[in-house]
């Protein structure tokens, strides 16, 4: 049996503010209100797992543990079939350089690495998010959410973040970075995960 959300307090285990705004948005009508690790003064724990889930679970349980709240945490990423799912838990760590995050970099690695592999179309990958709501007594509620397609190239579009511009995604002739948000957004893997979660602990 899910357990539920009873309402009132959840951490959302980020310091990113456009994440705490999109994911307070998507709460709004159970009556939530949302803080996120910053506003708690939390460090950023280190992910040591090797899935999205397990990343995802450290991260919520470290955040309900410090807090006395419920806490919500995801972690998300690509994964291309020819290269074993790569970069998958090490998407944002293929796009760390220098001078911080290029993802232009990163999707460059992914195609030059394909093209050595000489890989068939279609180059088949999928975009992956877990999310993990965790109670402070070491309960937690698992929810996953999956976009499939195929990796194109050249990169396309100036919408979205992250690998979007060469990710196409199953039945549409454009990448996820010439997509208009909200349409990305009603199809994306963090979609499909949220509508498990909301049915799940908060419908």
């Amino acid at each position: 049996m899910t357990r539920r959300f009873s309402g009132g307090d959840l951490v959302v285990a980020t310091h990113n503010h456009g994440k705490l705004e999109e994911i307070a948005a998507l709460l709004a009508p159970f009556d939530v209100r949302v803080s996120s690790n910053a506003d708690h003064g939390l460090p950023e724990p280190d992910e040591t797992e090797t899935t999205f889930v397990g990343n995802a679970r450290i991260k919520a349980h470290a955040a309900a543990r410090a807090t006395g709240l419920p806490a919500l945490a995801d972690d998300s990423g690509i994964a291309v079939a020819a290269l074993n799912d790569a970069p998958g838990v090490y998407t944002a760590d293929w796009a760390e350089g220098p001078n911080g995050r290029d993802f232009e970099m990163a999707m460059r690695r992914v195609w030059e690495e394909l093209e050595t592999k000489k890989a068939k179309e279609p180059r088949l990958a999928r975009f992956c998010c877990a999310l993990v709501l965790a109670w402070p007594d070491g309960h937690d509620e698992v929810f996953e959410g999956i976009a499939p397609g195929r990796i194109v190239w050249p990169m396309r579009g100036t919408q979205g973040h992250g690998y979007d511009p060469i990710f196409q995604p199953d039945g549409f002739d454009v990448t996820f970075g010439e997509m208009d948000r909200w349409d990305k957004n009603r199809i994306s893997h963090r979609a499909r995960a949220f509508s498990k979660l909301v049915e799940g602990c908060f419908g």
